[in-house]
């Protein structure tokens, strides 16, 4: 049985179609973080342990994107910025042998993301 998904990611959300049996699932997943903004401070402690914080913060965002993708026959990622880069090597880090393809996408509304998939999965 395949299960192909799709997904729309950035740093503050994911959103992840599932086409499994010609059936479709729509699901979000938000990581709940503000735009990553590095400040400098006179003596750099405060920098690092923002940036800590943020990189503990999105680890926990990719590992619940994973744990829903995990099981997946073939994964498409898409969006802006550095996310989906950021998710295929923490998918190739934790040895999923999944096919993953990657392409750059703007801002999408969830009927943009659904439809995506479905013109990528079902040609």
């Amino acid at each position: 049985m395949k299960k192909e998904i799709g997904l729309w990611i950035d740093h503050r959300k994911a959103v992840i179609v599932t086409i499994k049996d010609g059936d479709e699932e729509i699901k979000t997943i938000n990581s709940n973080m503000e735009k990553h903004v590095r400040f400098t401070s006179e003596d750099g402690r405060g920098e690092d342990t923002r940036d800590r914080q943020f990189d503990n913060h999105l680890n926990s965002f990719y590992d619940e994107v994973i744990a829903y993708i995990r099981d997946a026959t073939s994964v498409q990622i898409f969006g802006p910025g550095e996310a989906k880069g950021e998710l295929e090597k923490r998918i190739e880090h934790e040895g999923i042998k999944t096919p993953v393809t990657i392409e750059a996408a703007d801002k999408m509304t969830d009927g943009q993301v659904s439809a995506k998939v479905r013109e990528h999965f079902l040609k």
